[in-house]
């Protein structure tokens, strides 16, 4: 049974005076100024929409110039939901001793990945709950199954709060567990389980979860070993918008240390069947704001991922006027957010056009955003073939957003 929910108000916050102009504040920022804290939060009180995302193309135009918007295919597979934690946010997570907790076969979780690589897909987003029994032989055996069959796929796999969990369960050095894993076959890791990076706000969403530090600790020993990954904000629950800007800090400052940050992405908290249902959801309004300031002030991060699969199709791409260069993923399968009743759907098709829409030319990448399709200058509206062998042998059928999940 989940524990009660917290009852704070979620957008309360004390008045903080600015007298900087919206403005003045962005053309600082165009002509080179570092966004402050302080001036991050009057971004985030404006009702300026289009000059905020006016800025935040401006400055993605110039990180990443040239026709093409890009996006990946791949799944997110969901190898368990039993989880230690409770997390009021989360509709996935089921108690370990719950009769609806399930284990992915093995078997299982090849065919899906097979079926990914069918439809043109390159990686797989691996995560799960925190199981409280699963040592590290168990996932360095998964990793080396899934490579052993499949080499060619990345493994964007074990999201900061499950590694922690490991070095709990297992009893070993941060670094041992990531060494480990990384031999086994992990290739990047996502940026999951970040929720807002500020302990007061962890401690009233969660417990039995990784707190602030080690959370960032994880990415910053993954990065040191050479590994890439992706950061993460999930916002407008019990957050106010100065601990949003403090999120952004926490990652910017690792970023200057490590720089082993691909991408940021943010998408606004689901509370449909959680324990937070009574908090209102956030609308596009407040989504397309947060994600252009979070551009602006991230000037160290090169890339800012589009959450079409929270947002739909069209607020998903008007991301890309507000900051965004990159649809993210097809995201064949998806789960965590589908159980808190926000399902989208998208087809290869509807996703290209989305970013044509917007006057790009879409393009398949993989984790390190470099182009793995082929393309050439002349093709009506950037038409593109796979360089994947697996790919090209794929069958003649339109990639779907979500295939049929865990039986």
């Amino acid at each position: 049974m989940k524990t009660a929910a917290p009852t704070a108000h979620p957008r309360f916050e004390k008045t903080v005076r600015n007298d900087r102009s919206t403005a003045k504040i962005l053309a600082e920022t165009l002509d080179g100024r570092r966004l402050s804290d302080d001036d991050a939060l009057a971004l985030l009180r404006s009702h300026d929409l289009p000059a905020l995302g006016a800025a935040a193309d401006e400055v993605s135009r110039r990180l990443n110039p040239g026709p093409f918007r890009t996006f990946n295919i791949d799944r997110n597979i969901n190898y368990t939901n039993a989880c230690t934690a409770v997390c009021h946010f989360c509709a996935f997570y089921r108690n370990p001793k719950s009769d609806e907790v399930y284990v992915l076969p093995r078997a299982k979780l090849l065919e899906k990945i097979e079926e990914t690589v069918a439809l043109g897909g390159e990686q797989i987003l691996l995560q799960g709950g925190l199981h409280p029994k699963f040592k590290l032989d168990w996932y360095e055996e998964m990793l080396r199954d899934i490579k052993s069959s499949f080499p060619q796929v990345n493994v964007h796999g074990f999201s900061p709060p499950e590694i922690h969990h490991f070095t709990k369960v297992n009893k070993l050095p941060l670094r041992t567990v990531l060494e480990r894993l990384q031999a086994a076959g992990l290739g990047s890791l996502p940026g999951g389980g970040a929720e807002i990076l500020v302990d007061r706000v962890r401690d009233v969403l969660t417990r039995g979860k990784v707190m602030t530090d080690d959370w960032l600790n994880v990415c910053r020993v993954w990065h040191e070993l050479g590994g890439v990954g992706s950061a993460t904000m999930m916002f407008g629950h019990v957050e106010t918008l100065a601990e949003r800007v403090e999120h952004l800090r926490r990652i910017r400052e690792l970023q200057d240390e490590t720089g082993g940050f691909t991408a940021f992405i943010c998408w606004t908290f689901q509370p449909d069947h959680t324990d937070l249902s009574h908090i209102p959801p956030a609308g596009a309004f407040e989504y397309l704001k947060t994600q252009a300031v979070a551009r602006l002030y991230l000037d160290n991060v090169p890339h800012i991922q589009s959450s079409w699969v929270t947002q739909g199709e069209k607020t998903g791409g008007m991301a890309l006027w507000f900051g965004a260069d990159d649809m993210g993923s097809l995201m064949i399968e998806e789960n965590v957010v589908a159980e808190a009743g926000t399902v989208h759907h998208l087809t290869l098709e509807q996703m290209k056009r989305a970013i044509r829409e917007r006057g790009y030319i879409p393009r398949q990448r993989n984790v390190r955003y470099e182009l793995i399709d082929e393309w050439q200058e002349g093709w009506p509206e950037g038409r593109s073939t796979l360089k994947s062998p697996a790919a090209a042998k794929a069958p003649a059928q339109e990639a779907t957003a979500v295939l049929p999940v865990l039986n």
